[in-house]
């Protein structure tokens, strides 16, 4: 998913030819020390960012991480039709989309910090994704994932409870595979319009309160989107530094 990881997975794939060539079964044990080398060096990774997020990564997580990784230039985008982009500055301030009806597959925790809930989700949806479904095999990747969390009544502070959601590709829309883990849900999401807007970086409570506050400020005056739930979209792994997040603001029903 992150950059670095597709060139130094591309850089395996000459060094396992390279084995190949060389001849027989040695070979094949090259490519078997080199694949375990580097979901070794990526789990490492995961498991440095998992830390900063409060989080211990399983080691069971190694797998799915590098086949997610190895698969990551094959990701689908959940589809949507844009209504509008007003500009700022000659720049794309934000932009109106309507997503259409589709099935999601989402796990609900409430961690005491944001971070843990999305982690502690990701990694269910990762195994779902990966292989702990009823057909057996690799699902495929689709961004954004989304993350829709609530305001407290106050509006200063997330409701613990976060819904994160991984969109089903296209080919198992009509019939999705069904999951191992109890805690993940299969479900019918209506069409939904939102007003959306780009930033960069870690998504923390703090961070998504100030995109919020951000976003309001640049809306003004407006009762046409709910106050109360948000989504934050995300579109790279957690091992991406600068990775490229929305917030979501949602339009009220007409």
């Amino acid at each position: 998913m992150a950059r670095s990881a597709r060139g130094d997975l591309g850089g395996l794939g000459e060094l396992g030819e390279e084995a190949a060539a060389g001849g027989g079964g040695d070979g094949d044990g090259q490519e078997e020390e080199v694949e375990a080398a580097e979901r070794g060096r990526l789990f490492a990774r995961w498991e440095a960012v998992a830390s900063t997020h409060r989080v211990s990564l399983p080691r069971d997580m190694a797998g799915p991480i590098f086949q997610m990784t190895r698969n990551n230039q094959a990701r689908e985008a959940v589809p949507y039709v844009t209504l509008s982009q007003p500009e700022k500055c000659e720049e794309a301030a934000y932009e109106e989309r309507q997503y259409p009806a589709g099935k999601w597959a989402s796990v609900t925790k409430g961690e005491p910090l944001y971070e843990q809930s999305i982690s502690m989700s990701f990694m269910k949806l990762m195994r779902y994704i990966c292989k702990e479904n009823s057909i057996g095999c690799y699902l495929g990747m689709t961004v954004p994932v989304l993350n829709e969390v609530h305001l407290t009544k106050e509006g200063t502070k997330l409701e613990r409870e976060v819904i994160t959601a991984y969109y089903l590709p296209g080919e198992f829309q009509q019939n999705p595979p069904v999951p191992m883990d109890p805690e993940i849900n299969i479900t019918e999401r209506a069409p939904l319009r939102v007003i959306t807007r780009v930033f960069y970086g870690m998504t923390t409570e703090e961070t998504i309160l100030r995109e919020i506050s951000l976003f309001w400020e640049l809306l003004g005056c407006t009762d046409t989107v709910l106050r109360e739930t948000y989504i934050v979209a995300a579109y790279e792994n957690p091992s991406v530094p600068q990775r490229r997040n929305e917030i979501w603001f949602i339009c009220q029903a007409e």
